[in-house]
């Protein structure tokens, strides 16, 4: 297999793109208290349009985020913008009904629209494009797989759909498909950069390096509170972190975090008709082209999926080998592969993100659950709080309500959450190693210590890092991801460094120092 660069993707990479200038993204840290209208947890696609909409209606907004702008999960996406829905058509019918189906589609319609009329007004230089989008049958399909799709697209609101035998470029090897029109794409980190630019101008403040710790509803008011105690009075808070760090359990047995992989290989310019492409694997697969950043003659194509759960597998290294398999085996023209990474996305259980007021809580509102759509569900979820905080309807918040249970994904959710509480039993298991000394230089696993288990990171030159294993959310026990040199919690996603600080939601606090007693967060 080609050597690529390790977990940095080409949005990470591009030599030609805004989040390359010197401080581009970069925001201060919050270094004093703040009162506003809106605080603003995340600073991701989510996060930032939210802000943008707010700002735009005269709302004073404060935006917080612990790394740059579009730092965490923006910059991992693949930035398909589609409203073909992964949970797929027949499937989204069959669990919500034809009328609310086409309901969820038609917002999705309307959020690359959005994007579309933001990029324009803001003459944001993101490459946002309008383009074709493939879908096409997985080996092992049925025959009748794409039919029973495009029957139900026709039903949905997909007039424009057509099956054909193959798709109408070159390039790649699909066989027959679907073809469905006026899909997108376009280049996420110039886009949330230029939603900063216009949050700024428009009054609102961004700061990073900002870890918040607490969001506490007071009445009719919000304290935002970060790791150094300062804290933000706000009259409404939104979290947009991808995964919510504003409640401990009422979201996370609905969603599930999982892992997506991704891998950009050069190739000529032209090589491959420049489209969307998805099939109907699970988990499936998918592709989409972008400039080489380093060579005006070429593109990237990139190529996803080969998804699991968060913290359970134990040699994520070879899902990039996968993936460059199964491309190989249909892009003829395919280079080295150059970029490869991976990202997280939430799962929930019924196919659609949880976009609204917070369960149980008045002022405070979340969008999660992205279920890779998450271009699309984040400006969905920022149009739904916006209007919520304003007082304003909208058509699609009893659909995305977070506190909604559907009866019809209970199979799912029962069977996730069996898998959750599965996880508990590394409690009493032995360690993966006996010894520190028996871990490689420049990785990590998991010792028992009598009563305890310790997650121990060897550094390059031999010596430890130690920090307990108990992830401090709901108290899993963590495991060590090579790719991203990381602990990741098997239960609810959350991810921390080789040093036990915390990388990603829903923990808010660090894997506790080994001398001390492991404690879930209150």
């Amino acid at each position: 297999m080609a050597t690529a660069r390790p977990t940095r993707s080409i949005w990470m990479q591009s030599e030609s793109g805004a989040e390359s200038r010197p401080g581009a993204g970069e925001r201060p840290a919050l270094s004093a208290d703040r009162t506003t209208d809106v605080c603003v947890i995340g600073a991701g696609i989510a996060g930032l349009t939210t802000a943008y909409l707010l700002t735009r209606e005269g709302r004073s907004v404060t935006v917080l985020d612990l790394y740059r702008i579009g730092g965490q999960e923006t910059a991992r996406t693949t930035a398909h913008l589609s409203d073909v829905l992964d949970e797929g058509l027949a499937e989204l019918e069959e669990m919500y009904g034809e009328e609310r189906a086409r309901l969820a589609i038609a917002s999705h319609t309307a959020a690359i629209a959005r994007i579309e009329e933001i990029v324009e007004r803001e003459s944001i230089a993101c490459g946002f494009e309008r383009l074709d989008g493939y879908l096409f049958a997985a080996p092992d399909a049925g025959e009748d797989e794409l039919d029973k799709t495009l029957d139900a697209a026709h039903r949905l609101g997909f007039p424009g759909v057509r099956r054909l035998s193959r798709t109408r470029g070159k390039g790649l090897r699909t066989g027959p498909c679907l073809r469905f029109p006026r899909q997108a794409q376009f280049h996420p980190l110039r886009y949330v950069e230029g939603l900063a630019t216009a949050i700024e101008r428009d009054g609102g403040e961004l700061f990073g390096g900002t870890r918040v710790v607490d969001v506490e509803g007071q009445e009719d008011r919000v304290r935002v509170t970060t790791a150094d105690g300062r804290t933000v009075d706000a009259a409404a808070a939104v979290c947009a972190t991808n995964s919510p760090i504003t409640t401990r359990v009422a979201l996370h047995t609905k969603q599930a975090a999982y892992r997506s992989y991704a891998i950009g290989a050069r190739l000529r310019r032209g090589s491959v008709h420049r489209s969307l492409y998805w099939d109907t694997a699970d988990p499936y697969h998918y592709v989409r082209l972008a400039p080489d950043p380093s060579d005006d003659g070429a593109d990237i194509v990139i190529v996803g999926g080969e998804d699991h759960k968060t913290g359970q597998d134990d040699h994520p290294a070879a899902r990039f080998d996968r993936l460059e398999e199964w491309a190989r085996g249909r892009i003829p023209a395919l280079g080295p592969v150059v970029f490869r990474w991976s990202g997280q996305v939430m799962e929930p259980v019924d196919g659609l993100a949880f976009l609204g007021r917070s369960p149980g809580e008045r002022n405070v509102y979340v969008v999660t659950g992205d279920s890779g759509h998450g271009m699309t569900h984040a400006t969905i979820g920022a149009g739904i709080v916006a209007d919520l905080i304003v007082g304003r309807e909208n058509p699609w918040t009893e659909l995305y309500d977070p506190s909604r249970i559907t009866s019809q994904a209970t199979p799912r959710f029962l069977r996730e959450n069996l898998n959750v509480a599965g996880r508990y039993t590394e409690w009493v298991t032995p360690g993966e190693v006996a010894e520190p000394a028996e871990i490689p230089p420049g990785t990590g696993a998991v010792v028992r210590r009598g009563l305890s288990k310790i997650a121990v990171f060897r550094r390059e030159d031999g010596s430890v890092h130690e920090r307990s294993a108990v992830c401090p959310h709901l108290g899993c026990i963590v495991s060590w991801n090579p790719v991203e040199s990381s602990w990741d919690c098997p239960c609810h996603g959350s991810r921390f460094d080789p040093a036990g600080a915390v990388l990603h939601g829903p923990a808010v606090g660090d894997l506790s120092p080994v001398d001390e007693p492991a404690t879930a967060e209150g």
